[in-house]
């Protein structure tokens, strides 16, 4: 192991393109769409045979005999099946922190290259039964004799055969999150107008993305398609605005389907490696990974659900003495237009930045015409293990695009989580 940190090399991504759940990718399952986006890596960078350290990957929707994904999906690819595969699970989050974990290790000489990655159908969800009539199951099977087969099911009735849909809510609070977005942005008085016209900015600058040949290397195209179809080209403050609202039916009620994020299926993954590793196999740098922060927030007790991004970039602005305003680019994952705004309205909050973030002013305010600049998850969708992989590709492309430049990577979770990054080109 080095003595020194080294620095953790972006190599560069590759991601399937993203779409709508229960559209094109219906029949695919997380297996199938992690191996297209992991091939889509090998192949770009020329990595067939080859075995790699290791590959972090996961999926927040999965089934049970998805019990190591990363290794099974590894495995369906031209890698060595030598490169260990590690299947990991923070939500929204997955493939962020992927990345930083694999980038930890490069740092410390633990290992020289990695693939992060993730991926999300819900398309494909996992049905169980009941508890009841599971155990039943249990008991049946560990049962020797036809006496003891019947005996499990004594009792039985019919109601117990409903089947159990994954719950898309908070198992806390039983509230979707959405639900709690909704509340977030009633607290923040994020008016309807503004979310729209984000909604409207993110699209417009996804579409402008693919007619400039922005995402040629990163989107390998598959299973019939090859642009995210989940963007509107055409989307207008018209448009969004006569959506009606989905969490709330109050006066007050601000989320549509239009400013959300819609249930989306897909794949991305990333490469990462030591800058000798990178140089030894002839491999370019887009950007270097330079800090990581992980935090969460007490939403139970009324702290919003998708707030811990402003306390996670708080603390890696402290520890890094970095200011708010210091980044040329700003990736804050759409999860809703809702949740970005309030994310900026706290940070440009005297009280909050006082009260709950500890700092004695405001982190101020950003630069909107840096912020996601070749759109982002309200426009291209968002598979939610995936999500952290595209963006870290999408800003380590954008950098070298720029030649030099520095990044900040937001992206809140379920579970009240946050993880936020930085990353540099010089």
């Amino acid at each position: 192991m080095s003595d020194q940190l080294r620095r953790i090399a972006v190599v560069g991504g590759s991601r399937i393109p993203f779409c709508r759940s229960n559209s094109i990718y219906s029949a695919k399952t997380n297996l199938d769409m992690l191996s297209a986006s992991l091939q889509g890596v090998v192949d770009r960078f020329g990595l067939e045979d080859r075995q790699l350290d290791e590959v972090v990957a996961g999926a927040v929707t999965t089934h049970a005999k998805d019990w190591n994904l990363a290794r099974e999906a590894l495995l369906s690819t031209s890698l060595s099946p030598l490169t260990p595969g590690i299947t990991l699970q923070q939500a929204c989050g997955t493939s962020l922190q992927a990345a930083l974990i694999i980038g930890a290790k490069i740092a410390t000489g633990q290992i020289e290259c990695g693939i992060a990655a993730g991926t999300d159908t819900t398309s494909d969800p996992p049905i169980t039964f009941g508890r009841k009539f599971s155990q039943r199951l249990v008991k049946m099977g560990a049962a020797r004799t036809g006496k003891q087969r019947l005996k499990a099911f004594k009792g039985f009735g019919f109601s117990e055969l409903k089947p159990v849909l994954p719950a898309n809510g908070e198992p806390r609070t039983g509230m979707s999150m959405g639900q709690h977005c909704e509340r977030m942005a009633r607290e923040w008085s994020i008016q309807r107008e503004d979310q729209d016209q984000l909604a409207m900015e993110s699209h417009q600058k996804a579409n402008q993305a693919y007619n400039d040949g922005f995402f040629d290397d990163l989107v390998t195209p598959w299973g019939g398609v090859s642009r995210d179809n989940n963007i509107r080209a055409d989307s207008s403050i018209e448009k969004l605005g006569s959506l009606r609202t989905v969490f709330s039916k109050g006066a007050d009620a601000t989320l549509t389907a239009g400013n959300s994020t819609p249930l989306t299926d897909g794949a991305a993954a990333v490469l990462l490696a030591s800058e000798e590793w990178a140089t030894a196999n002839e491999l370019p740098v887009q950007a270097y990974i330079t800090a990581g922060r992980t935090s969460a927030v007490d939403f139970v007790n009324d702290e919003g659900l998708l707030m811990a991004p402003t306390v996670a970039v708080a603390e890696l602005l402290q520890r890094t003495g970095l200011a708010l305003q210091d980044f040329d680019f700003y990736e804050i994952h759409e999860a809703f237009a809702a949740q970005v705004l309030c994310t900026l309205a706290a940070w440009d909050s005297a009280d909050y930045c006082r009260d709950r973030l500890g700092l004695d002013k405001p982190l101020g305010t950003i630069d909107r015409e840096k912020l996601n600049i070749k759109g982002s998850s309200l426009a291209v969708g968002h598979p939610f293990a995936a999500t952290g992989a595209r963006i870290v590709a999408n800003l380590a492309q954008i950098l070298e695009t720029s030649g030099a430049g520095r990044g900040l990577i937001s992206v809140c979770t379920a579970g009240g989580m946050g993880v936020a990054a930085i990353m540099e080109r010089e």
